[in-house]
């Protein structure tokens, strides 16, 4: 049965419901920020405020997240639709000033992942109010680790979607830097892939006053950050672009020695397999072919990251359709172009189609041109907020389940 607009659920009025919860628990996440793939604090929260809900949980053997799924009237005959909330923070320390803020030196959930936790346990809990009413199967994915310690990899590598295999996956991500309210997405590239690059330029050293006994491998290594760029600018297509950023060089320890060695390491980002594969290739040529010009030798390793983040464009259709639902006529507003960021609810959308979006969080008054934005010190949100994104994932949860993606 397709849902019509009369008979579909009024989830405005249920995420509301939920809101006071939703802050209590977000705020208590908050202040005991955990960092990497285990969080032990965190994950012991939500298991406690689900606790009493009709879900079979499914641990991680490789982190402290975990699934808990939903079986509604149709078993496991219906569809299966995943939804995701990351739960760890990041490595800085809070200069809010909240009464809630972090009690943990030098963590801070800067990056929103305690208000996705916290709307998934809301949506969690009115979606299984309506177990009876669901015509299929909902896992909620909880997952640590999304902060460049690929915990959706880990999990998927624990069969823990293979439990019941998801037909379809959809996640939220806060913005600051959006209206309250407003959901903000796109089909196809969302966010970037994300590797790390590294490079040991091998030379000789010696005294800095004789530079012509040595082989110094410094000027070695600016050459290669120069050439770095210029191939980025010259062999990579505007249209499906690359962004290749050295952030590190390391070498010597004293201003009158040329060290033996210098080390280079940097991100790159890109937005396509294709483009991807062709410059992790150029920075291994670039790199030990600049070395070996001077008679040294360069030593290169690429760390992988995520993958790219691509938005079916039938489920981000739903989330944009949903969204005018949830916050009128302009409740969606649509990227122009993908961010270089990286998400690793990558992994999820690589093996099952699906979406994610981004929902507004400034605060009234505040301009959201202008907030501090994400992984800032003093990132804040509108908490009121978190009613819709509790709506925006019951919603998906519903439409997907009746209707498909078809």
């Amino acid at each position: 049965m397709t849902t019509t607009l009369a008979n579909r659920t009024d989830w405005t009025a249920i995420g509301t419901a939920q809101l006071d919860d939703v802050v209590a628990l977000r705020r208590a996440i908050h202040a005991e920020p955990e960092i990497g793939l285990h969080c032990p604090l965190t994950t012991a929260k939500i298991k406690a405020a689900i606790a009493d809900l009709p879900l079979n949980i499914h641990d991680s053997t490789s982190t402290t997240g975990f699934v808990a799924i939903l079986r509604g009237s149709q078993g496991g005959n219906g569809r299966t639709v995943l939804l995701r909330g990351d739960m760890d923070a990041l490595p800085m320390t809070e200069e809010t000033g909240l009464p809630f803020a972090s009690t943990i030196p030098g963590a801070m959930h800067a990056c929103g992942h305690d208000a996705h936790t916290a709307m998934l346990v809301g949506a969690a809990k009115a979606l299984c109010a309506r177990k009876d009413e669901i015509p299929g199967t909902i896992v909620f994915m909880f997952q640590p680790g999304e902060e460049g310690h690929h915990g959706a990899r880990w999990m998927i590598e624990d069969g823990l979607l293979d439990i019941a295999k998801p037909d379809a996956a959809f996640a939220l991500h806060i913005t600051p830097n959006a209206p309250a309210g407003v959901f903000v997405g796109r089909e196809g590239p969302l966010l970037a892939s994300t590797d790390t690059v590294n490079a040991t330029i091998r030379g000789r050293g010696g005294h800095a006053a004789m530079p012509h006994d040595a082989r110094d491998p410094i000027p070695i290594a600016c050459e290669i950050v120069t050439a770095l760029q210029t191939f980025i600018a010259r062999r990579i297509p505007v249209a499906d672009p690359a962004v290749l950023t050295i952030t590190q060089i390391h070498a010597g320890n004293s201003h009158n020695i040329i060290p033996d060695e210098a080390k280079i390491m940097g991100t790159l980002r890109t937005l396509s397999e294709q483009t991807r594969t062709t410059a992790r290739e150029a920075f291994g040529r670039i790199a030990q072919g600049i070395a070996a010009a001077h008679d040294c030798v360069a030593e290169v390793s690429i760390d992988e990251g995520y993958p790219v983040t691509m938005c079916d464009p039938r489920a981000t259709a739903m989330m944009r359709d949903i969204a005018g639902e949830l916050s009128g006529e302009n409740g969606w507003s649509r990227m122009p172009a993908p961010m270089m960021g990286g998400e690793d609810f990558s992994y999820v959308l690589r093996d099952v189609p699906g979406a994610m979006a981004f929902i507004g969080v400034a605060a009234d008054g505040s301009d959201p041109r202008t907030n501090p934005p994400l992984h800032n010190t003093r990132m804040t949100i509108d908490e009121a907020t978190l009613a819709k994104g509790v709506a925006m994932h019951c919603a998906v949860a519903e439409r997907f389940l009746e209707n498909g993606l078809d």
